[in-house]
Formats: C-alpha cells, sequence, structure tokens
C-alpha cells in the first residue's frame, strides 16, 4: 500500500499509535477495573475514559498548533502533549 501521498513523518506514526495504545489499554482496564465518576480541577465530574478523550482531544490541539505556529521539532509538541495527558489523567 503507497503511503507516500499522506506524508507522514515518524512523529506522527508515534502519536497516532500511541493513541491507538492507550484506547486498547483503557478499554481493557474499563472491562476489569470500572471507573467510578470524580471531581478533579475540571468543571465537571469525568471518569478515566472521560480525562483520556480530553486528554487527546487535548494533545490534538497542542499538536496542530505547535505544527501551525512553529518551525521547531515536533518532539517538543509530543512531550507537551504526554505532559498534559498526565496532568488531565492525574489532576483533571
Amino acid at each position: 500500500m503507497d503511503l507516500q501521498w499522506m506524508a507522514w513523518t515518524f512523529e506522527t506514526a508515534v502519536f497516532f499509535a500511541v493513541i491507538a495504545a492507550l484506547i486498547a489499554a483503557y478499554t481493557v482496564w474499563g472491562v476489569v477495573s470500572p471507573s467510578v465518576p470524580r471531581r478533579g480541577f475540571l468543571p465537571m465530574p469525568t471518569t478515566r475514559g472521560d480525562r483520556l478523550f480530553l486528554g487527546l482531544m487535548g494533545s490534538a490541539w497542542i499538536n496542530l498548533a505547535w505544527l501551525g505556529l512553529t518551525e521547531a521539532s515536533q518532539w517538543v509538541a509530543v512531550m507537551l502533549s504526554v505532559l498534559f495527558m498526565l496532568v488531565i489523567g492525574r489532576w483533571g
């Protein structure tokens, strides 16, 4: 299959592979240990899956903004996304 029309970079492939792995892991975790909604600094009670979704959406926006606003390495945006996901997951 020829994917050159998509202009994939290694960073993009890693980003989507991590998303797929997170969704699979959270699915297994949710089946084994169902989540209970809790309140953190977000203005609503959230479950683990809610925080994963919000973290993924925020990470997508971080990466898109980074691509659109800077010429710096995409790895910086990936690290910011990881930090964002950890903060949302732990205290969100």
